[in-house]
């Protein structure tokens, strides 16, 4: 990974990667907005932070044991959405990773992976992580109908 740092539009954010004082205020994230916590390591992440060195975004690409790779743990602070800073981020790890790349995501967002080139995979056409997390969701949502769907993509740059 190139350790460039990316400027996005806004010239009071900068994308970075993570170091280990980023740590805590990745996981407080991610949990604040409520997103997947499992195997959050700081050092796969970037971070969005301002000039003071708040952290305002972050997101990560995770391996998996089948040696697939996923977009993942992207997350902005409620109050900083709105802004491009989730796009920076997404660019940034796109720029620096190459295909293919997975996701999983609620499938009203699938919209704007779109705008990043990803498509939605058919289950006979997901790798086998990714396949046993969607067998596993749609369990779950026939236990619980009022689950938002779930969509697994595919980005081939």
């Amino acid at each position: 990974m190139r350790r460039a740092l990316y400027e996005p539009p806004q010239k009071h954010v900068t994308i970075r990667p993570a170091a280990p004082a980023d740590a805590a205020a990745v996981r407080s994230l991610i949990y604040r907005v409520r997103i997947n916590p499992t195997r959050l390591d700081w050092r796969r992440f970037v971070v969005a932070v301002d000039r003071e060195g708040r952290l305002l975004g972050c997101g990560q690409i995770k391996p998996h044991p089948d040696g697939t790779r996923e977009l993942a743990s992207i997350a902005v602070r409620p109050e900083y959405r709105r802004q491009g800073i989730a796009r920076a981020v997404i660019e940034h790890l796109l720029a620096h990773h190459p295909p293919p790349l997975y996701l999983t995501c609620r499938t009203p967002l699938e919209a704007l992976y779109v705008k990043f080139g990803f498509y939605p995979l058919a289950q006979d056409q997901m790798p086998p992580y990714f396949r046993r997390v969607s067998n596993t969701f749609n369990v779950l949502a026939r236990l619980f109908p009022r689950l938002v769907g779930l969509s697994v993509m595919r980005w081939d740059g």
